[in-house]
């Protein structure tokens, strides 16, 4: 669920309003606020498209946790999915940069809905 919007790190591009699939954030005063929390799904989308690393989401979809900006920082954690996913400067290869159609055909294929 998410936790947490770095007030020092966020630079009010609002790219995570727009991805959030149940649209759990609110811009106000040019800044994020986390609006509906009860709302997220845990998708870590708006963590995933974070330009700057300001927003954590914890793994944990069915509450919430309380978390420290500096122990998260510490731990490295603010960033740690795009990271893992390769979205970040450097990585080598990374999921935008690869082709993922043949995965998507394969799910389909294997996962259609039974017939009749």
């Amino acid at each position: 669920m998410i936790e947490l919007v770095s007030g020092e790190r966020c630079i009010g591009c609002s790219i995570c309003v727009k991805v959030c699939p149940t649209n759990v954030f609110d811009m106000q005063d040019g800044q994020l606020v986390i609006a509906r929390q009860e709302d997220c799904q845990t998708c870590f989308m708006c963590e995933a498209y974070c330009p700057v690393d300001a927003l954590y989401v914890a793994p944990y979809a069915d509450r919430s946790v309380e978390v420290s900006e500096e122990a998260l920082l510490h731990q490295g954690m603010l960033g740690s999915w795009r990271a893992e996913i390769g979205w970040t400067t450097g990585s080598e290869t990374t999921m935008a940069a690869r082709d993922t159609t043949p995965f998507f055909e394969q799910f389909t294929k294997t996962h259609r809905p039974k017939e009749g």
